[in-house]
């Protein structure tokens, strides 16, 4: 899942991920420089093989980097933040 990348698309509020002709996303909302992160979508075709563990993983990542705070609102992102031990990157 290395290969596959991470953009940001700010005045959507939507952090994507191109599979193949696909699109993997999370939606999130912002307020004082905070991210809540709402809902996670896979393709139903591509779940299964890790594509939402890593959009979940690197979305952390970039909100790490960037000094932003993330709050999961979704289940599977939480699910996800717990079993990853990322917690900590979360507000």
């Amino acid at each position: 899942m290395e290969n596959l990348e991470l953009q940001h698309y700010p005045e959507l509020k939507l952090f994507v991920m191109k599979v193949g002709d696909d699109f993997a996303k999370i939606e999130y909302t912002e307020k004082e420089n905070c991210y809540y992160l709402t809902h996670s979508e896979v393709p139903e075709h591509l779940r299964g093989k890790g594509i939402g563990k890593a959009l979940v993983e690197k979305t952390f990542d970039y909100l790490h980097e960037n000094k932003i705070k993330g709050i999961a609102v979704c289940s599977y992102i939480k699910a996800i933040a717990i079993k990853s031990n990322k917690l900590h990157m979360l507000a």
